[in-house]
């Protein structure tokens, strides 16, 4: 099956997780993806397939050498993103693209266009994969879960290409923080994995950012407001209050780079009751503990002055993988010179989110992140050039190869 006929088949699926159910998967329909996925490895000759109750795929390509080589991991998500409707995908190629605006929904009046996404630009002559403008297009993770099942059919279509042991794994639930969670790194067996969930061609990441998230809860007083004075405590007020106590400056909108942020992310309520939540981040581990310590001296600050009428929940969410992945260079070695192998010019970049590879990596499987190929994630404005896939295939199929000339370089 042809790369793109299989992300295209992929994309149809409606994937979407739930940020608000407590089930694992979140949403029973990232099954219906699973069980296609599971079809195809056994009609391709994969082994040791499983498929468990939470939506954890795993398959085993065998290795083809003698040789003894590292069994090595590729991972990708099932799910998409909450953000955007993942319903009735309606995926269109666009033929070599001439740099002009894209129609994506005339009805709705939905362009995508050149001057509001330069990177469009890049792509120039390309076959570009994209939405109707109604709903997300899904290469995040299609295209990556695209990338490897073709990956792994290339290999086993040609033998000359000798490999060891390839481990592949496909979680539920990434775009709501948990894809991770109940992946089972003992039963997966690698040495080292990479997750193919990263964006532009090129990208290799091996940092993220430090996580937390933090929601603060605020009583209030309501009276009549004809009678307030001195009685009446407004929640909303005080939830505007602690917002303004933090810098203005490293909210997402005004950072890049290794700059971290603090992002609010919902703020509700009424004059008796309020809540106010924030992610926080950071690469720097110093700089986030700075981070979570300000928002817990402004709480303490405020329920001096109104009288313990705030109450904190912050928890850690996942940590940069960096300190997991720089003892173990050799993993990104690998990565960066299949890309150039094949013809990819490599850009190792700090990642401004978060992937299941910096949880896995903590929890003892170490997983840089390689580029799907996928722009604009998470909107109708989402669009896959097809080159980009191909190459994010290609690479896996070169790492494969190289770690196996590795091992008998060393023998």
């Amino acid at each position: 099956m042809d790369i793109v006929d299989r992300f295209i088949k992929y994309a149809r699926i409606d994937t979407q997780s739930d940020e608000n159910s407590t089930q694992t998967p979140s949403t029973r329909k990232q099954f219906n993806l699973a069980k296609e996925v599971e079809k195809e490895a056994f009609e391709m000759g994969l082994v040791d397939i499983s498929l468990d109750n939470n939506c954890y795929f795993m398959a085993t390509l065998q290795a083809n050498t003698r040789e003894k080589v590292p069994v090595i991991g590729f991972i990708a998500h099932f799910d998409t993103s909450p953000d955007m409707s993942g319903t009735d995908v309606n995926p269109r190629i666009v033929k070599e693209y001439d740099g002009k605006d894209i129609v994506l929904n005339a009805e709705q009046e939905v362009i995508l266009s050149p001057y509001e996404f330069p990177e469009l630009l890049s792509h120039v002559g390309e076959d570009i994969i994209v939405t109707d403008g109604t709903t997300l297009l899904g290469a995040d993770d299609k295209a990556g879960i695209a990338a490897i099942m073709n990956a792994m059919q290339y290999l086993i279509d040609h033998p000359e290409i000798k490999h060891g042991k390839i481990r592949i794994g496909f979680t539920p639930d990434e775009e709501i923080g948990r894809g991770a969670d109940k992946f089972d790194v003992q039963k997966f067996g690698a040495e080292w994995a990479y997750t193919i969930d990263g964006s532009e061609v090129g990208e290799l990441e091996y940092e993220n950012f430090n996580a937390a998230a933090a929601k603060v809860k605020i009583q209030g007083r309501n009276v009549h407001p004809g009678y307030a004075k001195n009685k009446m405590v407004n929640a909303l007020h005080l939830a505007n209050e602690l917002a303004a106590m933090l810098p203005e400056d490293e909210r997402p909108e005004h950072t890049e780079g290794y700059e971290g942020f603090f992002h609010l992310i919902s703020l509700g309520g009424t004059v008796d009751e309020a809540e106010i939540a924030y992610i926080i981040r950071d690469h720097d581990r110093e700089k986030f503990e700075q981070r979570k310590q300000l928002i817990e001296d402004a709480v303490a600050r405020m329920n001096r002055k109104y009288g313990d009428r705030l109450t904190l929940e912050m928890n850690d969410q996942y940590y940069n993988m960096r300190e997991k992945v720089e003892p173990v260079t050799h993993v990104i070695d690998y990565a960066y010179r299949a890309m150039e192998a094949v013809g990819v010019k490599p850009n190792i970049k700090p990642i401004r989110g978060g992937t299941d590879g910096s949880k896995l990596s903590f929890m003892g499987l170490p997983c840089p992140n390689i580029f799907a190929g996928g722009m604009n994630f998470h909107g109708r404005y989402e669009f896959l050039p097809i080159p980009s896939m191909k190459k994010s295939s290609e690479v896996i199929v070169k790492i494969a190869e190289l770690v196996a000339k590795g091992a008998e370089s060393d023998t």
